[in-house]
């Protein structure tokens, strides 16, 4: 195979892992938000709920850096493709990835600033400022 049916195929394949990883973000989501209603209608601690905020908070900054690499290398698929003749090699995410990886604390450090985006942020972030209200409002 030529190199640009190589590519191509790569990059459809990182766009639909891409996308995938959109859909198991939004379902993190949606199972934080169930989880929640069940535990304040079970009159769960506030302190356990939000413990289960932060895990499920944690577990999608972790999702979204994940596909922040995939997106970094369809970006440059998408230029490979633009030249006339691509000569980089296909299918290199993980090599081209191993030869930039940070360290244990880089990669925590990704995780949280993945986290901390405001379209990861949504609704962790309102969830447990709503604990955190309710409960001060049932220490007064």
């Amino acid at each position: 195979m030529d190199s640009k049916t190589l590519l191509a195929q790569e990059w459809q394949t990182l766009q639909d892992n891409h996308e995938q990883h959109e859909r198991n973000a939004l379902s993190i989501k949606l199972v934080c938000l169930a989880l929640c209603l069940i535990g304040l209608a079970l009159r769960l601690p506030p302190v356990w709920i939000g413990f289960t905020v932060l895990l499920c908070w944690v577990q999608e900054g972790i999702f979204k850096t994940y596909q922040s690499r995939l997106a970094e290398r369809l970006l440059h698929i998408e230029a490979l493709l633009g030249q006339p003749e691509p000569t980089p090699a296909a299918m290199q995410l993980h090599t081209d990835w191993a030869a930039s990886r940070p360290g244990s604390v880089g990669l925590i450090t990704s995780y949280i600033l993945s986290a901390c985006r405001p379209t990861v942020a949504f609704p962790y972030l309102p969830i447990v400022l709503m604990l955190l209200v309710g409960r001060w409002l049932t220490w007064l």
